[in-house]
């Protein structure tokens, strides 16, 4: 893959949380435009490595690039939608209020006004469907309705890369495979890098380009025909792993996804 049209790229990193390594020796690179799931069992590092990849941490050996540049606080290129446990204190908020975040959330004092802004945040809205929705709290929204409010905040900066932790938890399959579509349609138009953390596979098989699946302080990156299989993951793990088809659904056995 030509390095210079890369997102991400991840050389020979080791991320460690106090003395606990989770990975070692990452070797991977997203290609801009790229839809890539993030998979693998509870600690081993998915929001860890968002988190570096946002800068918010640093890994303890090796290199990450984002589109080129090492990783910083505040990059405007990159979207964020984090777990909803840490959007809590915004259920009061109207919704509209809450995607505002995403042009002025930033910046200290009072946020951006005018008609410019509010037409910045109805078109964002309409994107992803939910404009009928602006002046409800975000409270009492579902599940499904605060994600998209989520991801029309994640663009409105207009990112290059968007990175979503676990968008699709609590979801039924239903309401996963909306998510999915929505952020397939919307980021394929508008050429953005999707990496996608998530435990079920199964939503995102018909979207994505390429899994990221970690385990066991290792990692590995292909098609999901490549990843998800007996032996990839089984070798992954380093003990036996089955991968069963069955009703037009993945089942791993043998270990967490």
């Amino acid at each position: 893959m030509d390095s210079s049209r890369n997102a991400v790229e991840l050389r020979d990193v080791t991320i460690r949380l106090g003395r606990t390594t989770v990975q070692a020796g990452m070797d991977a690179e997203i290609g801009e435009g790229e839809f890539v799931a993030v998979l693998g069992p509870n600690g081993a590092g998915k929001s860890t490595l968002l988190k570096a990849l946002l800068g918010l941490l640093r890994p303890a050996e090796g290199s990450i690039g984002v589109f080129g540049r090492s990783p910083k606080l505040g990059n405007r290129q990159i979207g964020y939608v984090p777990q909803f446990h840490s959007l809590e204190s915004a259920m009061v908020l109207r919704s509209r209020d809450i995607v505002g975040f995403g042009l002025d959330g930033h910046r200290w004092g009072p946020g951006l006004g005018g008609k410019k802004r509010r037409e910045r945040i109805d078109r964002a809205l309409d994107e992803v469907d939910v404009l009928h929705l602006a002046e409800v709290p975000f409270g009492r929204l579902s599940g499904g309705e605060r994600q998209r409010m989520i991801l029309a905040q994640a663009l409105l900066s207009e990112p290059s890369l968007l990175l979503l932790d676990e968008p699709l938890a609590s979801l039924d399959i239903h309401h996963a495979q909306d998510i999915v579509s929505l952020v397939n349609r919307t980021c394929r138009g508008r050429g953005v890098t999707v990496l996608l953390v998530a435990h079920d596979v199964n939503p995102l098989l018909p979207f994505v380009d390429r899994i990221m699946y970690l385990a066991n302080q290792r990692c590995r990156v292909g098609k999901p025909e490549e990843v998800i299989t007996t032996d990839s993951l089984s070798a992954l793990y380093g003990s036996r792993v089955e991968v069963v088809r069955s009703l037009g659904r993945l089942f791993v056995i043998g270990a967490e996804i």
